[in-house]
């Protein structure tokens, strides 16, 4: 029997990351004795803080290996609550933050409670790919806004404005984005609430970036309002990628609904995990956390001229996150082609622009700078004598 009438209908809408080609024979390069430098995971290459690591193991010899509540353990809740007003000035109560399995894990949650068959979600294109992949598993359909540098990769309210139907739902949005690294202004994102507002519907943001910001204070969009809905997690800031630890701060009237399918999806957000991040809002940390940032700053200073020096084309500084997002028409109109033979050639690893929509994606590519400040000089070094000419 053919797999077309096996499996069902929404996975032709689900498509691969195509950086894990790139990564897969980065993989097997590097087995076979070459030089790679990885400018394509979005993964930071500093360990989890010393702190969190501490706290985890504590909570493994204290025996916390069991069960937690569905949305997780009271004290982290609250944790989470207070960091909101030590750093925003925001109050959030601890009943509203949601604890998942990741940031993956608050965007099921959050789409799952809200998306009906057929319900649009408005999403930026370029884009984090699992958005859109997220609307389609619930039986949704993501329409795409397509956004360019001129705009910072952010849409304007007029676009909001011309792709609203009667079947709209929710307006879902990055800041700092991937893969852009720009950030939704305060002044946009109070024009973008108070008309999603009038008409009823959702805005969602992902602040799974927050904290790494560079030139500017972080900042979250609870502060425009309270009803908001808000994705984040602990992989990027705090360093906990493997963790597989977020949050999501959902208006009270969704509570309910959000336990009865975080019981049924996740059962519980991992227990250790939970414990160690207990950690994550201590002053030890941050302070680490803190240099860290600084340490992409410098990598963004470095990095970005060098690539503008090169050929790419790159007219948005990028505010926040670790990620560049290059127009490298010069080069090729194939960028998944353009990454392939980069890698081949010059053993630099990097993200082609499809991995993030249709609008512009094959004449861009994604550079994360995830990797020590030597390494990218040997990069950039690597991309000179073998970017095509």
């Amino acid at each position: 029997m053919s797999e077309h009438n096996i499996l069902a209908e929404r996975m032709k809408s689900i498509q691969p990351f195509h950086v894990m080609d790139i990564l897969a024979r980065a993989r097997q390069l590097a087995s076979q004795g070459r030089s790679i430098i990885h400018m394509e995971v979005g993964e930071p290459d500093f360990t989890t803080p010393v702190p969190i690591i501490e706290a985890g193991l504590q909570a493994l010899k204290a025996g916390q290996t069991k069960y937690t509540p569905a949305c997780g353990i009271p004290e982290l809740r609250e944790r989470i609550a207070a960091w909101y007003w030590q750093r925003f000035r925001v109050k959030v109560a601890p009943e509203r933050v949601i604890v998942t399995p990741g940031a993956s894990g608050a965007l099921q949650l959050a789409l799952g409670v809200l998306v009906n068959p057929q319900d649009e979600i408005l999403l930026t294109d370029p884009g984090y790919p699992c958005n859109r992949h997220f609307v389609r598993l619930f039986e949704g359909q993501p329409i795409s806004l397509p956004v360019t540098a001129t705009q910072n990769y952010q849409p304007s309210l007029e676009q909001i404005q011309q792709a609203w139907s009667e079947r709209t739902r929710a307006v879902l949005l990055a800041s700092p984005a991937n893969p852009t690294g720009t950030l939704l202004s305060t002044p946009l994102t109070q024009q973008l609430y108070h008309y999603i507002a009038k008409q009823q519907r959702i805005f969602i943001v992902d602040e799974i970036y927050q904290g790494l910001t560079y030139g500017q204070e972080p900042q979250t969009a609870l502060s425009i309002a309270d009803d908001i809905w808000i994705v984040n997690s602990f992989s990027k800031y705090f360093g906990m990628t493997g963790w597989r630890l977020g949050w999501l701060i959902a208006p009270e009237y969704a509570l309910d609904s959000l336990n009865r399918l975080a019981q049924n999806l996740f059962l519980s957000p991992p227990t250790v995990a939970q414990y160690a991040a207990l950690a994550a809002f201590e002053q030890n940390t941050l302070e680490i956390t803190e240099e860290r940032r600084l340490e992409f700053a410098k990598r963004r200073d470095f990095l970005l001229p060098a690539l503008q020096n090169l050929g790419f084309e790159i007219q948005t500084i990028p505010q926040g996150a670790f990620y560049i997002y290059a127009n490298a028409a010069r080069f090729s109109d194939d960028s998944h082609a353009l990454s392939l033979s980069l890698l081949e050639t010059a053993g630099v690893a990097f993200t082609p622009g499809i991995d993030f929509g249709d609008y512009l994606a094959k004449t861009h590519v994604r550079f994360a700078y995830t990797t020590n400040l030597l390494e990218l000089e040997q990069a950039v070094e690597r991309l000179a004598k073998h970017l095509p000419r």
